[in-house]
């Protein structure tokens, strides 16, 4: 990427720095309008601030106590209290505490008590579930915290945007995101994507002069002024920080972003459609139940309790919520296995992808680059040894040490690496690209990284991927009168368009069709061991340059990727490579990976400009490697893969990939190497840049879908259950045989923590072995309505039998209730261990493996034994203590749901596995 790097370089006079330490008075915060019209010396003056050195670290610390950090305070957070108090509002809350009123005026205060406790239980779990919701949400806001590059003390720093303050000198480079308002000083061919602030989508182009202000009107207008927020197009440039935070244009805007409300995914609009499906069906149910009653002669106000308690349990308004929280967790998790997921749909998109469009460098390849050939225009070969951005290493030409100028035909390629170059390496550390630092590296060994100081560079024509060349004009320090010189590295074909001659010993001999044919022989042979090739020329005439000769760069498969890739492969997922390198260096690498089998093809860029989509959209899915291809390339790849119904993944890294990544189903964008405009793009950021964590989120999106599958389960048989026993009971004309306090502790079980541990359970590791789901398949497949209606009746049965069993004597007592209730809760229990998986079997997955589920059940089981056992809750349940033998009893009977679930699993793993089914008719397409 590049950088500013050279800090101490005076383009116009520095201002001088003033300390400011003993003065009261703070430097100001200039105005855009007002920076734009005053020259930038002027500026810098009232910032009292060194445009070249930068602010020392003691006067950023002395302005961040005044001015606070570069960010926006959002506002005061609606108090606790208040986000309780709001769960009251809900509209079968309110009828529950008309009931307890009704009771307090009927003198039944033994019921009214009952009902508050029930309903502060209730409530409280609510809140706490939305509290978690909102809490795991504002996590992942906190995942990608811009970055910048400034100079302070002299020295390059990159830093945390947040950092920054009023007076800091800020470097610009392609792709970045600008971190604060800046007056622009310095400016090399800048354009800047104003559109999130202006909603203008054309870029702007900067300049530094100062603006009159008869023509500087509205923020679009200020040439010199990068915002912040906006995004650098092409060119570089430097500036210093006029306003931050609040204080900056951007401000308002963000203000209104921030009210803006993100929108849900599709499984959470499935998921609230269907909890509306529910809801009218359970209050049809409820009305009925309630008519029965009443027309049975039963008291009309334990009708209406009872009919309140059974809604609130009935209807899962907890299903939004929980799936809320399921993703958000979801994600956290991701992020440990170094994958941040910027939108929640997303994850749900993971399980479905089938085809994985990946950049070879960086993401199949560790990217750290190293030259491990040489090859000169007039034939030397030479071989470089020592990895790493350092000095360790040798150039070895037949065995003898190649040092300086020895030999003038290498050190020639070396020079033009080092000067047409925008990295620098300090202290092994690289900033900038990993090729140019392959270069650097090699100046090292050759001891002529200080050649790059001697030149004074007056043009420079940057790298992009679609040009695939960089070149600088310069002139030497003591030849300042003379035209310039003309450095150029790139591609082989693309450089040698620009030579007519090549360096032989120092003479330039006409490049004739021989020597041509020598360098695409030596080309293919570094290409086949799988180097990545660079060609290098010179020359004082553009157009008529001396070829010097090429480098072969290798770039290492990372470890773990071919295993990836054989896994994904065999899971029915396609991965197809793209890069700009040569057939042979592709294909060598894509063999290696075990990407390149034998019927695989292989298509150039421009074989991909040739065809029209519908011709490409037929070969696409034979082709394993796009070879010499560019980020616009890559669009019309991702078009044609969507053409023939595929779900496609694709990352990328740079300016021009962002189109690309927003027509992705999941645009996958690099953490290290990525630029700003690239990852604002994205829905998803590899932080390690490494293709293993693809397969790793793909792997977690599959297990996510499932637990919200598993819960979903367990949420609809017992709702369905509940309003079931309660509905038979009042049309068979029984007793009710759960009182209102029952029914709602059910639903805090149902709602709470057993619910929830379900969103969690650990990624099942077979899962990523399973062929990706189809993106138009329904949660609620034929197999998971049967599952839930087997379990419900099962349920139902078993409770109305125990109720059945104890009713003899057709008087209700607490002893009925009480067995009753423990039955239901205990099967409750027994259906949440079988919905932990669809597939796989309790003793498969281990009881202990989902610890929060253990806690949550025990912790549950707990809850309803003090219920049966402690004095104060059994007037408020109105239960009864039961004998041990009771407890066994209940507990065979109830293990039933689990082994009959359990059951089916088998049946279906021996019928081939659960059949993929179309939804049912029995609720719209959820």
């Amino acid at each position: 990427m590049d950088r500013c790097e050279e800090v101490g370089d005076h383009h116009g006079e520095p201002s001088q720095s003033r300390s400011c330490s003993d003065d009261d008075t703070m430097v100001p915060v200039l105005s855009s309008r007002k920076a734009s019209q005053l020259p930038v010396t002027d500026v810098a003056s009232l910032l009292q601030a060194d445009l070249q050195r930068g602010l020392t670290q003691e006067e950023v610390r002395r302005r961040r106590t005044f001015h606070g950090w570069n960010e926006f305070d959002i506002g005061e957070d609606e108090p606790l209290w208040r986000k309780y108090l709001s769960q009251f509002k809900d509209p079968l809350i309110l009828l529950l505490l008309a009931s307890a009123v009704i009771s307090v005026l009927m003198h039944q205060f033994d019921d009214a008590i009952s009902i508050t406790v029930a309903i502060i239980i209730v409530v409280t779990v609510a809140f706490v579930q939305e509290y978690r919701s909102e809490k795991s949400l504002e996590e992942l806001g906190k995942l990608v915290p811009p970055e910048c590059h400034c100079i302070r003390d002299g020295v390059l720093e990159h830093l945390l945007a947040r950092e920054l303050v009023p007076g800091d000198t800020v470097c610009l480079s392609v792709g970045e995101r600008v971190p604060a308002d800046l007056r622009l000083f310095e400016a090399t061919d800048l354009c800047v994507d104003e559109s999130s602030l202006t909603g203008e989508t054309t870029p702007c182009s900067k300049s530094t002069s100062p603006q009159p202000s008869s023509s500087n009107g509205d923020i679009a207008s200020r040439s010199n002024i990068a915002f912040m927020g906006t995004l650098v197009r092409c060119g570089k440039a430097k500036g210093i920080v006029i306003g931050t935070g609040e204080s900056s244009e951007f401000g308002e805007v963000f203000k209104m972003m921030q009210a803006e409300e993100a929108p849900k995914t599709p499984l959470q609009k499935s998921m609230d459609l269907l909890g509306k499906q529910l809801s009218l069906y359970s209050f049809g149910i409820i009305g009925v139940i309630m008519l029965v009653g009443w027309l049975q002669g039963k008291r009309i106000l334990d009708m209406f309790t009872i009919g309140v308690s059974l809604a609130v349990a009935a209807i899962p308004e907890g299903l939004p919520i929980v799936v809320t929280v399921t993703l958000a967790l979801g994600v956290m998790r991701m992020v440990k296995k170094r994958a941040i997921v910027k939108k929640l749909p997303i994850v749900e998109t993971l399980g479905c992808c089938n085809v994985i469009c990946s950049d070879k460098t960086g993401t199949l390849t560790k990217n750290e680059m190293t030259v491990t050939q040489l090859f000169t225009s007039d034939g030397l070969h030479a071989e470089v040894t020592g990895v790493g951005y350092n000095g360790a290493g040798e150039v070895l030409l037949d065995g003898e040490v190649v040092h300086g100028f020895s030999c003038p035909s290498i050190s020639k390629i070396v020079e033009v690496g080092c000067v047409c170059n925008d990295s620098v390496i300090r202290n092994h550390n690289l900033l900038g690209r990993p090729t140019e630092g392959a270069l650097i590296a090699l100046a090292m060994k050759m001891g002529l990284e200080g050649v790059q100081q001697e030149y004074i560079r007056l043009e420079e024509n940057p790298f992009t991927s679609e040009q695939k060349w960089m070149s600088v004009r310069c002139v030497h320090r003591t030849q300042q009168d003379k035209g310039g010189v003309f450095y150029l590295k790139g591609a082989y074909e693309q450089v040698l368009r620009f030579c007519s001659t090549y360096n032989s010993r120092g003479s330039a001999l006409p490049l004739t069709h021989q020597q041509r044919e020598l360098y695409q022989q030596q080309l293919s042979y570094m290409g086949t061991a799988g180097l990545r090739v660079l060609a290098f020329a010179s020359g004082g005439q553009w157009g008529s340059l001396t070829f010097l000769g090429l480098v072969g760069i290798i770039d290492p498969p990372r470890s773990g990727v071919k295993e990836a890739v054989g896994t994904l492969i065999s899971s029915g997922v396609a991965v197809k490579m793209i890069t700009g390198d040569s057939q042979e260096t592709a294909v060598s690498i894509a063999n290696r990976l075990g990407l390149y089998s034998k019927g695989s093809q292989s298509l150039s860029g421009e074989e991909v400009d040739r065809l029209d989509l519908q011709q490409l959209s037929h070969i696409v899915s034979r082709v394993s490697v796009f070879y010499r291809a560019s980020p616009r390339h890559k669009l019309k790849i991702v078009k044609s893969l969507q053409n023939i119904g595929a779900v496609v993944a694709m990352t990328g890294d740079g300016v021009n990939d962002a189109v690309a990544l927003k027509a992705a189903d999941i645009g996958v964008a690099m953490g290290q190497t990525g630029t700003d405009v690239c990852k604002e793009a994205a829905d998803m950021i590899l932080v390690d840049d490494d293709f293993q964590t693809i397969m790793s989120a793909i792997e977690e999106g599959k297990g996510i879908y499932n637990n919200i599958k598993n819960f979903v389960r367990f949420q609809l048989s017992t709702s369905i259950a509940a309003l079931t026993l309660i509905s038979l009971a009042t049309l068979m004309n029984f007793p009710n045989p759960l009182n209102a306090m029952q029914i709602l502790w059910i639903n805090i079980i149902m709602d709470g923590p057993p619910a929830q541990s379900l969103g969690v359970e650990p990624v099942d590791r077979d899962v990523i072995c399973k062929p990706p789901r189809n993106v138009r398949d329904s949660i609620i497949t034929r197999s998971l309505i049967v599952k839930v209606l087997v379990s419900s009746f099962i349920i139902v049965c078993g409770t109305l039998f125990v109720f059945w069993r104890e009713l003899q004597d057709n008087v209700i007592t607490p002893r009925d209730t009480t067995m009753t209730f423990t039955c239901f809760v205990f099967f409750d229990m027994f259906n949440a261990l079988s919905s932990r998986s669809q597939t796989r079997m309790v003793h498969e997955l281990g009881l202990c493996s989902n610890r929060a589920f253990c806690f949550s059940v025990l912790a549950s089981i707990f809850g309803q034994l003090l219920v049966i056992y402690f004095p104060p809750l059994q007037s408020v349940f109105q239960t009864e203590s039961l004998s041990l033998f009771d407890l066994l009893f209940l507990v065979s009977l109830t293990s039933s749901v689990c082994f009959v679930s359990e059951l089916i699993k088998k049946v279906e793993r021996l019928r081939g596995g659960a059949e993929k089914t179309p939804p049912t008719d029995f609720f719209l397409d959820v």
